[in-house]
């Protein structure tokens, strides 16, 4: 097997001919050699018998640099070498088989489910919020009328935190498992298969429902399990060694059996940590990260970006940075060009954003969290004694800090929403100064002047400050203006603790059989890597319920 990459004018593909004379010079073949030409982006695969050799599109990129071009990387095999391509797996039927309870219908729990389908188990999924069609309806409360279902928002529900922000599937976690069989079960289920081979693959807020849903009835009709409106409020372990799960619901409690149970409660599941630590189930604080989201006229960001170069019909611009300011990493998180601002909090009395994007990314507005790394020890002394929830509690009180200046607003402006987000212009942050108005915003909620740089914690503060100006000097000319608004707390960009589990079995420390999974045990970040510590999880136990 051999690489190469060919390029393309933007909006034009390469033709299939200069596809396969590159492959021909790459394999040291002749020029009229028959090479088959493998697009996983389309449906249909033309090929042709008998091939002296074939390549497959693996990769495909855009290069701004220069003149705008189009990347594709190829791989490019003799007839005789082996090629694995992906297979939809073997779904079985499980209706009369062993229960696993899976709790959560996040990344990890939904792959978790499909894949206990593979091992021939039934897997129970518990959710303590609503399908994605009911869904819809709390988070239009939220936004609209200030009004928050603590079980049912954007991060709680069919699909979890995701599902409503773009559905970014780009990661690099690939040695954790395959991420390819995780792209290749999203096309299965509805989502455009371009993301097989884009370099930041997305699948979009307007489809993304679809997928799950796809995927709920696939668990469903092969013996599966989905119970909504069921909020987990104790996990017992039995003296035969299997489980008791409870559940409240909105008839009473509910009692779920079973020989494992797989925890992926997401990223904001405070009550799931609780209940645990009251069990002396082992946690510990892990470092996140904190900070703002900044909202640009996708304009200028395609301005930027494409340098001068945009044209109509382009994709949407985005960009993405690392820098390392004051000892501690700053950086770009969950970046929607084409997006909107969402209100994103799970408890009354706080006010947390996160960005999402539909398909076609086709918004005038591109927002970015920008966020500062936060390791155990960071946080203020007052918190320190809270041990594993320490951070975790720091989390919180920032938010509340957030949501307590706009109620404060509020009291001579009774008809701002309670979840508006306090706001300041870019280089009016930069330099200690209140910002007189405010440009016009995605976030419907809407946005009240605030000192952000008297608000935020003061290591956020010092670092945002130091790298707004140092990305207009370094590779993003015209970043920092007045023209971008910076709104708070961006703050849920991973859990900031840990259930401890077994690196080998993946189990519990402190509790075999339950497996600790995904986000909101602090073992990935994003939908792909979630969804492969989901199948990681099944498949440990599946070896722990079944012995083999």
């Amino acid at each position: 097997m051999v690489e190469f990459e060919v390029c393309s004018r933007i909006g034009r593909e390469p033709r299939l001919d200069d596809i396969r004379l590159a492959a021909a010079e790459a394999l040291h073949l002749r020029r009229n050699a028959v090479i088959n030409v493998i697009d996983p982006s389309k449906s249909v695969q033309p090929t042709l018998s008998g091939a002296d050799a074939h390549c497959h599109i693996v990769h495909r990129s855009i290069d701004a640099r220069g003149d705008v071009l189009v990347r594709y990387k190829v791989r490019a095999y003799y007839s005789d070498e082996p090629y694995e391509e992906y297979k939809t797996p073997d779904y079985k039927d499980v209706h009369e088989s062993e229960p696993v309870i899976v709790v959560g219908s996040g990344p990890a729990g939904m792959f978790a489910a499909l894949r206990l389908l593979v091992h021939g188990l039934r897997p129970v999924v518990l959710e303590r919020g609503k399908d994605v069609h009911r869904r819809r309806h709390d988070m239009a409360a939220l936004s609209r009328d200030g009004v928050l279902n603590p079980d049912s928002n954007y991060c709680y529900g069919e699909g979890g935190a995701g599902t409503f922000s773009d559905g970014k599937l780009f990661t690099r976690s690939s040695k954790r498992g395959n991420v390819g069989d995780i792209l290749g079960q999203f096309v299965d289920f509805g989502a455009d298969r371009s993301i097989l081979i884009d370099a930041h693959p997305h699948i979009g807020t307007d489809k993304l429902p679809r997928v799950v849903e796809n995927i709920r009835n696939c668990i469903c009709e092969h013996g599966g399990e989905y119970h909504f409106d069921n909020k987990v409020t104790d996990i017992e372990r039995l003296d035969d060694g299997t489980f008791c799960v409870k559940a409240s619901t909105p008839e009473g409690e509910a009692v779920y059996k079973g020989k494992a149970v797989i925890l992926a409660t997401g990223h904001s599941a405070r009550d799931v940590y609780e209940m645990l630590s009251a069990k002396g189930l082992d946690l510990e604080a892990k470092g996140f990260a904190m900070g703002v989201r900044v909202e640009h006229p996708q304009d200028l960001i395609n301005r930027i970006r494409y340098r001068g170069q945009w044209e109509p019909g382009m994709p949407a611009a985005e960009y993405s940075f690392v820098e390392l300011v004051l000892e501690r990493g700053v950086f770009s998180f969950c970046m929607c060009p084409g997006g909107i601002l969402v209100p994103s909090s799970t408890e009354d009395g706080t006010t947390v954003l996160n960005g999402m994007s539909n398909s076609a990314r086709n918004s005038k507005w591109a927002n970015a969290g920008v966020v500062v790394q936060i390791q155990p020890g960071d946080e203020p002394s007052e918190y320190k004694a809270a041990g594993a929830f320490s951070l975790l509690d720091f989390q919180r009180d920032v938010e509340r800090k957030m949501y307590a200046y706009v109620a404060d607003f509020r009291k001579t402006n009774p008809e701002v929403n309670p979840f508006a987000a306090p706001a300041q212009r870019m280089i009016d942050f930069c330099n200690n100064v209140p910002s007189h108005d405010l440009p016009v915003t995605s976030y419907h909620p809407g946005a009240v002047s605030a000192p952000l740089h008297e608000l935020l914690p003061e290591g956020i503060v010092k670092r945002l400050q130091e790298v707004f100006p140092l990305l207009n000097k370094k590779t993003m000319r015209g970043y920092f203006t007045n023209e971008a608004l910076l709104l708070g707390v961006e703050s849920r960009t991973s859990s900031p603790v840990r259930v401890v589990r077994d690196p080998e079995t993946y189990q519990s420390l402190s509790m075999p059989g339950l497996f600790p999974c995904g986000e909101g045990a602090g073992y990935s970040g994003g939908i792909v890597s979630s969804a492969i510590d989901g199948v990681n999880c099944a498949d440990a136990a599946a070896k722990a319920v079944l012995g083999a």
